[in-house]
Order: C-alpha cells, then sequence, then structure tokens
C-alpha cells in the first residue's frame, strides 16, 4: 500500500491518503458493534477495512496492513461501476460463495442459490437440510449491499437455523447489516401503506402500490 509524503516541519500538509498497491483508494472505518472482527472488501471501487472501534490506532495500522495484503492476495478488483450483478443463478451462486469466503470465513457452503419469483412474505429463505438458498426477486433492482445483506443472511441460517445470538454474531462481519435491516423496514413500510416514487423513501427504487414485500430475510 501506499501513503502521501510525510508531513513537512514548515508547515502543515494535507492528511495522507491511503491508497492500495494498486493505487485504489482505502477506507477504515471503525463500528462500536464490531467486537472481535475484522473484514475487508470492496465497495464502489474503495477497498473498505472494517475494524471495532475500540482498537488503538497502532492495532488499526496492523489490521488495515493485513487486510490490505490480503486483497492484494485475492487480487485487485476494477471499481464497482464496472462490475456486473449476479443476474442469473450461477452467478448468484458464485457471489454467495465469495461472500461466504469474506465474511463466514468460507464455512457455508450452499448446495444450490437460486432467484426465485414466488417468494412474497420474505426477501430469502434457506433450506439448512439441503443446503439450498432461494432470493426473492423483488430484491433485484435493490442496491448490492442490501442483497449482499439477505445473501449473508441466508448463508448464515445454513451455519445457525434459528434467529438466536450466534446467529446475528456471524452477521457482525458484515458492515451494511444494520442499513440493509434498516432499508428493507423502510421498503415495508411504505409499500403496506401504498406510498408511491414520490413520497417513498429516498435512496432506494421506487416501489409501486399493489406488491406484497417482506419484512426482513427469514
Amino acid at each position: 500500500m501506499r501513503r502521501g509524503s510525510p508531513p513537512g516541519n514548515s508547515h502543515q500538509q494535507p492528511a495522507a491518503v491511503l491508497t492500495t498497491t494498486g493505487g485504489a483508494p482505502v477506507e477504515v472505518r471503525r463500528s462500536a458493534r464490531r467486537t472481535r472482527t475484522v473484514a475487508a472488501f470492496w465497495e464502489n471501487g474503495t477497498a473498505v477495512v472494517a475494524i471495532p472501534a475500540r482498537f488503538t490506532a497502532a492495532q488499526e495500522r496492523e489490521w488495515v496492513h493485513r487486510m490490505l495484503a490480503k486483497l492484494h492476495k485475492q487480487g485487485e478488483r476494477p471499481a464497482a461501476s464496472g462490475r456486473r450483478r449476479p443476474a442469473t443463478d450461477e452467478a448468484l451462486a458464485a457471489h454467495a460463495a465469495r461472500l461466504s469466503t469474506t465474511y463466514l470465513g468460507g464455512r457455508a457452503t450452499p448446495t444450490s442459490v437460486r432467484w426465485v419469483s414466488n417468494q412474497n412474505s420474505r426477501w430469502g429463505s434457506a433450506t439448512p437440510a439441503e443446503g439450498t438458498i432461494r432470493l426473492s426477486d423483488k430484491l433485484r433492482p435493490m442496491p448490492q449491499w442490501v442483497i449482499d445483506y439477505v445473501l449473508l443472511h441466508e448463508l448464515a441460517h445454513l451455519l445457525v437455523a434459528s434467529h438466536n445470538t450466534a446467529f446475528w454474531q456471524l452477521l457482525e462481519a458484515y458492515p451494511e447489516t444494520g442499513r440493509a435491516k434498516a432499508f428493507l423496514e423502510g421498503v415495508s413500510y411504505a409499500t403496506s401503506r401504498g406510498l408511491d416514487r414520490d413520497t417513498a423513501p429516498s435512496g432506494r427504487e421506487p416501489v409501486h402500490s399493489g406488491d406484497t414485500w417482506p419484512g426482513d430475510a427469514d
């Protein structure tokens, strides 16, 4: 990784900008909810390293260096704007495998991952005994970080069937869990009241009345 020039003695310099070895920007995110885990992932062309809020500056430097080295070993990735969404079942399964490796240590290994059109009461579902995962195609127009949350939610169910403490601890590694849950709750609230594109919350695709939307992944 590369940093900017160190501050001079005669006058104040701008803060150093951290980048990967390939020149991509790096963002360090501290989270009070994250207590033990560290994660690194790509978001809109930026390498994001998520660390516990309690980390000291020395711990931050150590773990950022360590996680950026891991990302580099996996290979530098282009900006997300040039990346295609997992439109097919095959692409969705491959994406699920990457998410499992990044956030669950590769422990969740589904036998199949499919888009389905017959799920109106849930965003996603999993059958742990069979290792299968299904995502509602109503997720398709939503932001990728929301789709990733639902997919990780179902991957976690392959490891822990119920919504207990152990289950939610698995999702602590994903930094967008809280935001994605709030996003989906907002979609459900808006559509249950027939809100249209002019009154729906900003930051998401418009929701049309008449659809039945689930409240969260199951």
